[in-house]
């Protein structure tokens, strides 16, 4: 599964992981860009090794004392981040068999809650089995700006907003739906969700299913299903939204 967009991807992985290695799946958890080093509530097992062939065997003989691990290429100390992987790397990892599950943050948002992709991103690994966009709701009702959202100028044009425009739950829906938006470069076949972050409220979850609505009315919805909840000491999800089957 890759995760990408802005607004709590790094928290989302790390709540599934943990659930996920709960029910006794092995799970890895790893980015092809830069995440934080881990704090060990998130995870406590982090490999880093740029030979993925040498990685794979230090987690074989760490998953017999731990179900979840993380693996980067790479720390980079003077940010306290750890660099990921290319898409042959995580290749190599998903066809070791050594993991049930697999968890790729393929996105970078400088702690935004919105970004739309540069022409270079997301980096998205064409094996992802399922992609998830993820999208802050506290920025609903708050006017565009590179303080909120990463690379905002771009945002401003696929939204139809200029900057200190409000951002809308419309203008929000267009992001998703765009193909130079939120699913950009998504792999052929590859199943997609969306999870609105954020939702600590009535307001911001009426915010969330106006979205969904939104989305759901489009004669080719750009996921099959919206998630509207928060990932923060927890994951919560507060309600899923089902939209019409993608071909």
């Amino acid at each position: 599964m890759s995760i990408i967009g802005a607004g709590g991807k790094t928290s989302l992985m790390f709540h599934l992981a943990r659930q996920l290695a709960s029910s006794g799946k092995r799970v890895l958890t790893t980015t092809t860009t830069k995440i934080f080093f881990p704090t060990p509530d998130q995870s406590h097992a982090v490999l880093i090794d740029s030979d993925p062939e040498a990685l794979l065997m230090r987690a074989s003989s760490l998953l017999h004392k731990t179900n979840h691990i993380t693996a980067a290429a790479d720390y980079m100390a003077d940010r306290g981040k750890l660099q990921g992987f290319g898409s042959e790397e995580i290749s190599i990892f998903r066809k070791s068999g050594l993991f049930d599950c697999i968890l790729v943050e393929a996105d970078g948002a400088a702690g935004r809650s919105l970004k739309a992709p540069a022409d270079h991103e997301p980096v998205i690994p064409p094996e992802s089995g399922l992609l998830v966009a993820v999208a802050g709701l506290d920025l609903i009702g708050e006017p565009l700006s590179e303080e909120l959202v990463f690379r905002s100028a771009r945002a401003g044009e696929i939204m139809e907003l200029r900057v200190r425009e409000t951002i809308t739950e419309f203008a929000l829906a267009r992001l998703f739906a765009h193909p130079m938006g939120s699913f950009k470069g998504a792999p052929p076949g590859v199943r997609r969700l969306i999870f609105l972050n954020k939702a600590d409220s009535d307001k911001r979850s009426s915010y969330g299913a106006r979205v969904a609505q939104l989305l759901g009315r489009m004669e080719s919805p750009p996921a099959e299903a919206v998630l509207v909840g928060r990932a923060d000491s927890s994951l919560t999800i507060h309600a899923v939204h089902h939209l019409k089957v993608q071909a």
